[in-house]
């Protein structure tokens, strides 16, 4: 399944502008408002009030999603429904639809980096501004050797590493991304993320992959200049990643049953229609289930926490040394999860 947080204001105002749960047909071209379905049907509204009630109220969550989809018809022509009656606040075209992150609000976003050759070019970069010759040889030797120079360091072998983000920061596919003031580099994030969709505390890694909802794509937007200094200080990231809009989710909560295999899916970014990264989550040093397992150590972990994978190899400006300008569009692809486009703007007020 598809699921989606959508607004049907620019199909028909008459709906009004709240936030509704929705699971998306199988051709992609209509929208079935679960909780309007569930009523219909006879079913407990609750759990589609919005898609953390849905996450909360687990399995018996997703069968009723699936039940409902079965009964509805999805015909946009007529908005009938399998039962014969036409009800047309049950299904909406997706043309039309303004859709928000699939959550919202998460209830918390822990975001790793479990791809090394990001964190080599990535750490290449920042070499390069302060010695492009040090960096040559650490290319070269790379290039001759299959081992940089700078590689991975010993902590980052031994064990998931992670930081923490702003869970009200959040916005979705098609939404601006407001520059901050306080950078002249902005960079995006090729990553995808899970969200975990049942409580677990101590969980072992043969059974994490029970606690994956689903997943979605995932920008982790950063102000690269701020990062280098004050990850000077031996810790963060820290307000580099902390600005309003800088968490793009989205297009849809896709469930696992979805995806094959995870760990083989092609993932791309495009700036302005240019293509800047082609990349494979083939490359995850951890995988999901190693790093649910490390978290979950003497912590409960509960539906709705949301953990990125990490940037994918090349997935970002810093790597390539190119620099994102107010004006670009974003637009990241994961195999199987669908688009993510975000425009990035200027303040409100300020001048081009």
């Amino acid at each position: 399944m598809k699921l989606a947080t959508f607004s049907p204001t620019a199909v028909d105002a008459a709906h009004g502008a709240e936030p509704r749960l929705g699971a998306l047909s199988a051709d992609g071209e209509k929208m079935l408002d679960l909780a309007a379905a569930a009523v219909r049907f006879n079913h407990d509204p609750a759990p589609f009030a919005d898609m953390l009630a849905w996450l909360d109220a687990g399995q018996a969550a997703q069968d009723t999603t699936r039940e409902l989809l079965d009964l509805t018809s999805f015909d946009i022509a007529s908005q009938d429904i399998a039962a014969g009656e036409p009800d047309s606040a049950l299904v909406f075209p997706t043309d039309g639809l303004r859709l928000l992150a699939p959550l919202p609000t998460p209830r918390s976003i822990r975001d790793c980096l479990s791809f090394e050759r990001h964190l080599i070019q990535a750490t290449r970069t920042v070499i390069k501004w302060r010695s492009p010759f040090l960096a040559a040889c650490d290319a070269w030797k790379e290039k001759l050797t299959g081992s940089p120079l700078f590689g991975a360091p010993r902590a980052w072998r031994e064990r998931p590493i992670y930081y923490k983000g702003n869970p009200h920061s959040v916005v979705g596919h098609e939404a601006d991304v407001v520059w901050p003031a306080f950078t002249e580099k902005l960079d995006f994030e090729l990553e995808f993320a899970i969200v975990i969709g049942q409580s677990g505390k101590n969980i072992p890694e043969s059974r994490a992959g029970r606690h994956i909802a689903g997943f979605l794509i995932f920008n982790d937007f950063s102000a690269r200049d701020l990062q280098m200094r004050e990850m000077a200080g031996r810790l963060g990231p820290a307000k580099s990643k902390d600005f309003d809009t800088g968490n793009a989710f989205g297009p849809w909560l896709v469930t696992p049953d979805e995806i094959v295999d995870p760990y083989n899916l092609a993932m791309r970014a495009r700036v302005n229609g240019e293509l800047w990264t082609d990349a494979t989550s083939a490359e995850m040093h951890f995988r999901f289930e190693e790093i649910i397992a490390y978290i979950s150590r003497d912590e409960t972990l509960f539906p709705g926490e949301v953990i990125g994978s990490g940037t994918a190899p090349g997935g970002c400006g810093l790597e390539l040394d190119r620099w994102l300008q107010p004006g670009d569009i974003v637009e990241l692809e994961v195999e199987g999860l669908g688009l993510l486009r975000n425009r990035i703007v200027r303040p409100s007020g300020e001048e081009p």
